[in-house]
């Protein structure tokens, strides 16, 4: 680009006005899941606001291009904000929009997933009017605002898709945890059991834990069992196979 090119270029920035054009509404949605008592759980917020007042939904609200410089910030402030928690884990899964999804007008949103380990929520602005861990299978049954249920739906699906191959629902368990209390987490997501020498020998392999003790054998009697937590950064640490391929 020459210098003239580059002039020319400054003068039409320093005048143009987004607000000339007419843009979508943006925002961002958080499908944030746990485990508790072994059962996997998604995280719902009731509006108190217009629209869909006293439906319950996915936490999550407007881009502020004030303050958030990436989509992943705004996705977590949105999160915190509204409920209180922050999460270890959070992936972008995909965008929808249209001019039918949200009555306000043309709307587009950016679906997030995120892991974390079972903690309280609460409503922490006026626009919550109530938050609640709910069982997933209740939660898909709800009739959700706008498409959240949709949405939901394919949070659901990529969890279980990459879990298969990834180490995902470690984010969802209290540290200290032993290997029997990751292999359920595992099944409960999936929602089929595994065999229990291949599961072990596939995590141990990996080197993505760190042992830090022993529990107590239930009673008194028998063995006790390694404590584990994850390695610190751990990601999603893709295998090569998917999990039961290869027992």
């Amino acid at each position: 680009m020459t210098a003239s090119d580059k002039a020319d270029e400054q003068r039409f920035l320093e005048e143009y006005n987004p607000k000339d054009y007419l843009s979508p509404l943006v925002t961002v949605d958080v499908a944030i899941f746990t485990l508790i008592e072994g059962r996997l759980h998604v995280l719902l917020v009731k509006r108190a606001n217009h629209p869909e007042r006293g439906r319950w939904a996915l936490p999550g609200g407007f881009i502020d291009a004030g303050q958030d410089t990436t989509l992943s910030e705004a996705a977590a402030r949105k999160l915190e904000e509204k409920t209180g928690v922050t999460a270890p884990y959070l992936e972008q899964v995909y965008t929808v929009g249209d001019n039918t999804r949200d009555p306000r007008g043309w709307s587009v949103t950016v679906l997030y997933m995120a892991l974390m380990a079972h903690a309280p929520t609460a409503a922490f602005v006026d626009s919550v009017a109530d938050t609640r861990w709910w069982p997933l299978a209740d939660a898909m049954g709800q009739d959700l605002a706008f498409d959240h249920r949709q949405l939901l739906d394919a949070a659901r699906q990529r969890l279980s898709n990459k879990t298969a191959y990834t180490v995902l629902p470690v984010h969802t368990l209290d540290a200290p945890f032993t290997l029997t209390q990751l292999q359920q987490a595992f099944e409960e997501v999936l929602g089929a059991a595994l065999e229990k020498k291949s599961f072990r020998r596939r995590i141990l392999s990996a080197d993505i834990l760190d042992e830090v003790g022993e529990a107590p054998p239930p009673g008194g009697r028998g063995r006790p069992a390694a404590l584990f937590r994850a390695k610190a950064g751990l990601g999603e640490h893709a295998f090569v196979r998917v999990v039961g391929e290869g027992k």
